[in-house]
């Protein structure tokens, strides 16, 4: 039996609205643990980031700009500093309309080395 396993996340990782075109600003909270010379993200790193480009526009329509709470992808393995590090599987809500709804995703992790298995 193959078991699942998920890539950590470092701050090249990419992560978009699910409209495509919004891109998450990242931003790495520590930096003494890296991949390839890229820190590895944190708990609360995904939050409360800027989203550029969310094409989701209209009169009545709020595009993406800001994530919100992560709601799972953080791991209860691994830890930096007493923070849970982030694996590819990182989701949560975005601001845009419809409220409640469109999720942010990752696109890439930023590496391809490093990962996790459950």
């Amino acid at each position: 039996m193959i078991s699942k396993v998920n890539l950590l996340l470092t701050a090249k990782a990419k992560l978009v609205c699910k409209h495509e075109l919004g891109k998450v600003n990242i931003r790495a909270t520590q930096g003494f643990v890296t991949i390839g010379h890229e820190p590895v993200l944190v708990e609360n790193d995904p939050e409360q980031r800027p989203i550029s480009g969310c094409p989701n526009t209209g009169a009545t329509i709020k595009p993406c700009t800001s994530t919100l709470k992560v709601i799972r992808g953080y791991s209860n393995l691994i830890r930096i500093n007493h923070r849970r590090v982030c694996l590819d599987t990182v989701t949560g809500l975005t601001d845009g309309t419809p409220p409640g709804t469109v999720r942010y995703i990752v696109r890439h992790p930023g590496q391809n080395f490093v990962s996790v298995g459950k």
